[in-house]
């Protein structure tokens, strides 16, 4: 029976090739968006390249301080002085790392200046992160304590600075300070990993920033396995109550959180002070927003695919006078619009493919590599079943509740 199915779908599809084609684009068109969105969330949110072991690492960004008898509210980045006193000292975990936002910053070689994004970090930094190196070394903990003026630059960056010199061992004066080149490292595009130059935060002109509560420094914490992040994340939870201000008449409370990417997102963008963020949420909004992308064409092709059936109607008549039941004939129709839908979902994929290689090859964005791996290619195939139901289970219902009699009279 099923032999059977595919090969009358097989007929139907050529008998009206034009609108088959129309079928086949509204289809492909739609799951190549998905798809590509889809890729990029995963790149986004999941333990990939330099942020391989995010699985295993929390991120704070921010910093909310109140009293509890006065109005008003600071939300800040963090201090190194919080960072240093609290935060670090923690117990059970395998590395806390304060890094300082990336900043422009002009870098001047002879009569050239170059602006290039400066991130000034510890040692942690790269511990934490899995940078890959194309030579020399990264930033050490001694370079750290002694204050060395040395500095990590990324391939694209060593490459417009010094076209076609050895990199190593180079001086470059940037933000008024000159550094000389130990490590190059490939590009990364990752919001932990952002920028083009990394120096020790200890090269900092004034050592101020180590009595400042409030700065611009972000903190990574790394777990020593990834089942210990609960127990991580509630005790920053615990660390936050503990805080005391320099100045208590002012600031009282504090609230911090130890976030996932995903978690961090959200947070950002909702400004949610729950434990979990706002991310079940975040999902569900992303999820009706999806689902309502399909509906769109779903429609359209529910509107083609009812005119199609109502051409069919003396079929139709002819296969329930023989006994045919409701049921067999809603499983046909919607086996008929899956079969269409997968095959637009292959010629979707091989479309997404080509858009991401497009992407990766892309000259404005040298660090992004995003690829359809397996997680990506089964996110899509269960789209296109989605997608395929969705735009079949109406006509063919609708289509199934003809009367044999009409429909073979052909006023259905």
């Amino acid at each position: 029976m099923f032999r059977n199915y595919l090969l009358t779908a097989w007929k139907v599809f050529m008998r009206r090739k034009l609108f088959t084609a129309i079928n086949l684009l509204c289809i492909v068109l739609t799951l190549v968006v998905l798809m590509v969105v889809t890729a990029l969330l995963q790149q986004t949110f999941y333990p990939t390249g330099v942020e391989g072991r995010s699985d295993r690492f929390v991120q704070m960004l921010m910093i909310r301080s109140s009293h509890t008898d006065k109005p008003g509210m600071r939300t800040a980045t963090f201090g190194y002085k919080i960072i240093d006193q609290y935060l670090k000292p923690m117990k059970g975990v395998e590395a806390v790392s304060a890094t300082m936002f990336p900043q422009s910053v002009a870098v001047y070689q002879d009569d050239k200046v170059s602006d290039v994004l400066l991130r000034r970090t510890d040692a942690e930094y790269w511990r934490i992160l899995d940078f890959t190196l194309v030579s020399g070394r990264v930033i050490s903990a001694d370079d750290v304590a002694q204050g060395r003026f040395v500095a990590v630059l990324a391939v694209s960056t060593a490459r417009r600075l010094f076209p076609g010199q050895p990199y190593l061992g180079q001086k470059i004066l940037a933000d008024g300070q000159t550094f000389t080149v130990i490590g190059v490292v490939e590009d990364a595009m990752h919001i932990n990993a952002s920028g083009n130059v990394w120096v020790p935060t200890t090269t900092l002109a004034s050592g101020d920033y180590k009595n400042e509560q409030f700065g611009g420094f972000t903190v990574m914490i790394m777990a020593r396995t990834a089942a210990d992040l609960p127990a991580i994340k509630q005790e920053i939870l615990r660390i936050a109550k503990t805080v005391r201000y320099d100045d208590p008449t002012r600031y009282n409370k504090t609230q911090f959180w130890g976030d996932s990417k995903l978690e961090l997102v959200s947070r950002t963008l909702t400004s949610n002070t729950d434990e979990d963020a706002g991310v079940p949420r975040l999902l569900t909004a992303i999820a009706v927003l999806m689902l309502l992308f399909m509906a769109l064409p779903a429609l359209n092709l529910i509107n083609l695919n009812v005119g199609r059936i109502m051409e069919r109607s003396s079929e139709i008549g002819v296969r329930k006078a023989f006994g045919a039941t409701s049921g067999q004939l809603v499983a046909q129709l919607v086996l008929e619009n899956v079969l269409l839908t997968l095959i637009g979902g292959a010629i979707a994929l091989l479309g997404a493919c080509a858009i991401l290689w497009w992407i990766n090859g892309w000259a404005a964005l040298p660090a992004l590599h995003v690829g359809l791996n397996l997680p990506v290619f089964g996110y899509g195939l269960l789209l296109t079943l989605v997608f395929g139901v969705l735009s079949g289970v109406i006509p063919a219902w609708k289509m199934s509740r003809l009367d044999p009699v009409r429909a073979l009279k052909g006023s259905a």
